[in-house]
C-alpha cells in the first residue's frame, strides 16, 4: 500500500493507496487518542483527511477550536463582578 512512492503534501492518501476505508478508521482512532479530540461523523470527509496538508490543517483547527460554537470560544470577562 503506497510503498516506494514519493508522497507529496497534497497527494491523496486514497488515490496513492496509502489508506483504504479501514485505514481511515485507524487514522481517526489514532488522531482522537493522540490529540485528545473527537471527530464527528460530518468531519470524516476527504477535505479534512485525504492529504498531509488537509490533515494538518484539520488537526490545527480542531486543536484551536476554530469550529467550536462561538460561546465555547468566548473568554470570560474576569474583571466584571459576578451577579
Amino acid at each position: 500500500m503506497g510503498r516506494g512512492e514519493d508522497l507529496g503534501n497534497n497527494d491523496s492518501f486514497l488515490e496513492k493507496g496509502i489508506f483504504d476505508s479501514t485505514g481511515i478508521l485507524e487514522l481517526v482512532s489514532h488522531l482522537e487518542n493522540t490529540y485528545n479530540i473527537r471527530l464527528e461523523s460530518d468531519e470524516l470527509i476527504p477535505e479534512n483527511l485525504d492529504s498531509i496538508t488537509s490533515l494538518a490543517r484539520f488537526i490545527e483547527r480542531k486543536l484551536t477550536g476554530v469550529n467550536a460554537p462561538p460561546e465555547l470560544n468566548a473568554v470570560p470577562d474576569l474583571a466584571r463582578p459576578r451577579a
